[in-house]
């Protein structure tokens, strides 16, 4: 069995002599932390199992064919493909690979309306309106949020019902030279995967692990709106610790280059939220106030362009505290009011 090498620097021949070939692809998004990757995993009859499909940009697209091209590894060649979660960064060219080579897509199920249905936020913004309302958002910001989003629909195209395949958490894919178990680990979407090395001790993390920022678990509502609402940090915190638990070697996540020394990573991560909470109730400290006025507090800005994911980490924080009997909320007049709980 190939052991990993003794040296700290990241060596990813090691994973290139198991057949693990990352191509990192560009994308217009700051906050991502780094070109997405994609990996290409040898199969047993010499194809390819791609593990996430990247933008579906014009430009994204050329630039992964380019790497892909400039690394020895053939498109033509790629038999089936499997998508972390629903993210458009992640899954954007998987209809254009699938009608060129017929791999068949395989998407969890708790993300499948984001990938083959209409469970994308630009498709829903309708339904977010009046949640956004009630987190105090004025009118006029959830109207540039809706339009920002409308303009992420190019990068990526919906996957066609026929060619998805649902996937499984404990599902095992066999490759040349080793076997994969599939890990559900939601927080960041419902419906993220894994996949797990677990001889060769390697996790193909995606988003969920993150050397160069925190894995922002998303806001989303449920089918029925607020009323089955996902808890996104919540859910993300027991999926880390369960990952805190794996004896993980390597990583290999969705942005930047692989890495070592998950736990100590996973560490810094409980801390930063942990920080983050004590300045939520801090400012709670002070006064009642709602969610928009958090995010001020902590980001000191309601950019539209940001807005999205600064309210994510601000109410994925307070239902934390609300879980804990640290903090409660009060609807008045249509808003959402937390405090401290006496």
């Amino acid at each position: 069995m190939l052991q990993p090498p003794v040296s700290e620097a990241t060596d990813e021949a090691f994973l290139a002599a198991l057949g693990i070939h990352r191509v990192a692809i560009p994308v217009p998004f700051p906050d991502a932390g780094g070109p997405v990757n994609t990996c290409f995993l040898e199969n047993r009859d010499g194809s390819f199992t791609l593990f996430d499909a990247g933008l579906g940009t014009p430009d994204a697209e050329a630039a992964f064919r380019a790497s892909a091209e400039a690394a020895g590894l053939s498109l033509a060649k790629v038999s089936r493909i499997v998508v972390s979660h629903g993210h458009i960064d992640h899954y954007g060219l998987a209809q254009t690979l699938s009608e060129e080579t017929g791999a068949q897509v395989f998407v969890h199920p708790a993300d499948w309306d984001k990938v083959v249905g209409d469970g994308r936020w630009v498709e829903q913004a309708d339904r977010y309106r009046s949640y956004f309302a009630r987190l105090s958002v004025p009118e006029e910001l959830i109207h540039k949020m809706a339009k920002l989003a409308g303009s992420t629909s190019r990068f990526a195209r919906r996957v066609d019902e026929a060619r998805a395949q649902p996937l499984s958490a404990g599902q095992r894919f066999e490759f040349a030279r080793f076997t994969a178990d599939v890990l559900h680990m939601p927080g960041h979407t419902p419906g993220l995967v894994c996949l797990w090395l677990h001889e060769q001790r390697i996790l193909l993390a995606d988003d969920h692990l993150l050397a160069r920022v925190s894995p922002n678990p998303l806001l989303e509502l449920g089918p029925k709106g607020e009323e089955d609402k996902f808890p996104a940090l919540l859910t993300y915190l027991a999926s880390a610790r369960a990952a805190h638990r794996l004896d993980v070697e390597w990583v290999v996540p969705g942005h930047g280059p692989p890495f070592r020394g998950h736990r100590a990573l996973l560490d810094s991560l409980f801390e930063f939220y942990s920080r983050r909470q004590e300045r939520i109730l801090s400012r709670l400290a002070e006064s009642e106030c709602s969610a928009l006025e958090l995010v001020v507090a902590l980001f000191g800005a309601t950019d539209p362009v940001r807005l999205y994911l600064t309210l994510s980490e601000v109410v994925g924080n307070l239902e934390v505290l609300e879980d804990a009997g640290r903090v409660r909320r009060r609807l008045e007049a249509g808003k959402y009011r937390f405090s401290l709980t006496s």
